[in-house]
């Protein structure tokens, strides 16, 4: 499952995994996480060389339950803290170091691996998954949302998470991102050129969930981790 911020990627993606008896694994919180250790060391974002060398050396470890957000860098338990402004501001430059992006797939292709291994299936979120991650998975969706919507889903989301944000201050974010994640070198966000893209403007999660899971249905795919 790809798309920008804001499209209800996380939340989706979450409730479609207990949906199903399947893993769950968020892609975007790992590149958070080495962006977290590269501003702990004071390293300027844009230096790729000193950004691959934290991410080398970063002891990350990711859960794959989707009931519960679990990311760890070394002992502590971060997956409050890369959710701050001082990450999401930084985490578009360090996402798009080409050295960070192939060290970090391969980990996730691994994670994968074992979640299929383990539980039969597994539902994925990013921005690169359909087109470089897992290029034949058996479903790929893009998701959509107007820039707006997407500017309010996250104010609200920062809000209920303490965080002070405005919508206009928001909008103006997701338009950055947006750019800096579309435009980068390296696995650019885009659709594959076979995913099903579902825009969630007027769609609440429910909608998406039950439009997601006809899908998943319809192609079998289902059974995988139901007969684990």
């Amino acid at each position: 499952m790809d798309g920008p911020s804001g499209t209800g990627k996380s939340t989706v993606a979450r409730r479609l995994a207990t949906a199903l008896g399947a893993a769950y694994l968020d892609t975007g919180a790992m590149y958070r996480a080495v962006t977290l250790q590269v501003l702990r060391g004071g390293v300027d974002p844009t230096d790729s060389a000193a950004v691959l060398r934290c991410a080398e050396s970063a002891d990350l470890r990711i859960g794959t339950d989707p009931a519960v957000a679990e990311v760890h860098l070394g002992e502590v338990d971060v997956a409050a803290e890369i959710r701050t402004p001082a990450v999401t501001q930084a985490v578009s430059a360090v996402s798009a170091v080409p050295a960070v992006r192939e060290l970090l797939v391969a980990r996730q292709r691994q994670l994968i691996g074992e979640a299929k291994a383990r539980l039969g299936g597994i539902v994925v979120e990013g921005r690169d998954i359909g087109t470089v991650v897992v290029p034949d998975a058996g479903l790929k969706v893009y998701l959509t949302a107007s820039a707006d919507a997407r500017a309010a889903r996250r104010t609200a989301q920062d809000s209920a998470a303490g965080l002070q944000s405005t919508v206009d201050a928001t909008l103006a974010d997701v338009a950055r991102r947006d750019h800096l994640d579309s435009t980068r070198a390296a696995s650019p966000l885009r659709p594959a050129v076979d995913a099903v893209e579902v825009d969630t403007t007027e769609l609440d999660v429910a909608g998406v969930l039950a439009h997601l899971l006809a899908m998943v249905r319809d192609r079998g795919l289902d059974h995988a981790a139901a007969g684990r």
